[in-house]
């Protein structure tokens, strides 16, 4: 579109182009410079994202989503009011004109450019490719494969956050600066569910820990707990880990040592991901058993030495003050997802496989 004209015919109607790609879904338009105020504004754009801090990455921006077409007209009107199939602007002569309905080519007259397509092909015969990374690198790190579950029932864990409401994964993996960390598993893990809230107490990124009684980051909690090879538990509310598919936002909660994910409901997308990273992702039978989790619990999951297709499992809770109560949690996976649990993951079957 640059190469056809259509870049600065959007730029003389105070439009921009965004690339179609991760940069405005995750907040990495450069709309403003290096210490510049962010002020409230409102934007209409025809990309997919409209959360908070999203396109621009100011969270005082306000942003509709509608149609390239809608888009074009607004930018083109300068009012958020204006409809195109009913009001008229004023051209240069001073004529009250309407916008014709919206026509153009299917495909460009030229063509679609072919040397800028990124593509690097692999080496025909890989098994000679060795591929080095800096054990100090602070922005690559090579993966270890995580741990098999052995299939038996996860006992002790430690509630790490009881989430309240809408739980994104940029709540739980936030992107902007630490996108650099992406290559880095254990650096990025740094930034997971700071940005979710604790029911507890309204907060986000301050939960407690129940080996010192404290309160502090919940990514330092979690280390704390994995040094002493506690698992853990987060509850959600509904449709957790809605928004982008960000295959950190459970990696990392996985490589910290969170051995399940216990919600109201699941946005789709995240729960396959669960499943991939070799979590448990499970619903409450009864959405009201999520008043039931307490801040000091210690939870058991029970049922898993005969895991199958459909059969509920059980969560145990075992209160501080000493009382116990029982209900029942549902699951999704098919015989296939629970072969990725047991082998602590998909990619593990996959490296099994490998001759």
């Amino acid at each position: 579109i640059e190469r056809d004209g259509l870049v600065a015919d959007f730029a003389e109607i105070g439009g921009v182009v965004l690339a179609n790609a991760c940069g405005p879904c995750i907040g990495q338009w450069a709309r403003y410079r290096h210490g510049e105020e962010q002020k409230p504004n409102t934007i209409v754009h025809s990309f997919n994202r409209n959360f908070a801090k999203r396109a621009d990455g100011n969270p005082k921006t306000h942003a509709f989503v509608t149609s390239p077409e809608l888009v074009t007209a607004l930018a083109i009107a300068g009012d958020l009011a204006f409809n195109p199939l009913a009001d008229t602007l004023t051209n240069a002569d001073g004529e009250a004109v309407r916008l014709d309905p919206p026509a153009g080519d299917e495909l460009p007259k030229d063509g679609f450019r072919s040397d800028t397509s990124g593509y690097v092909p692999p080496a025909e015969d890989g098994s000679g490719v060795e591929v080095i990374v800096r054990p100090d690198s602070n922005r690559l790190q090579l993966l270890d494969p995580f741990p098999p579950n052995d299939g038996g029932d996860l006992k002790g864990l430690r509630l790490l956050i009881k989430v309240k409401g809408k739980c994104t994964t940029d709540h739980i993996s936030m992107a902007g600066p630490w996108l650099r960390f992406r290559g880095h598993l254990d650096h990025i893990s740094d930034n997971c569910f700071i940005g979710a809230i604790n029911a507890f107490n309204n907060e986000a990124n301050k939960v407690k820990n129940q080996l010192t009684g404290e309160y502090g980051e919940v990514p330092k909690v979690q280390r704390a707990y994995k040094a002493q090879r506690i698992g853990t538990m987060v509850v959600g509310d509904e449709n957790y880990g809605e928004g982008s598919s960000r295959e950190h936002a459970a990696m990392e909660p996985r490589h910290l040592g969170v051995r399940a994910i216990l919600v109201r409901s699941f946005a789709r997308i995240h729960e396959t991901n669960l499943k991939k990273q070799g979590m448990l992702a499970l619903t409450f039978a009864d959405p009201s058993d999520y008043d039931k989790i307490r801040e000091d619990d210690v939870i058991d999951i029970l049922g898993l030495d005969d895991f199958t297709p459909g059969k509920p499992l059980t969560v145990a809770l075992h209160h501080a003050d000493g009382s116990a109560e029982q209900f029942p949690v549902n699951h999704s996976y098919n015989e296939t997802q629970i072969a990725w649990y047991k082998a602590g993951g998909a990619l593990n079957l996959l490296r099994a496989a490998q001759p």
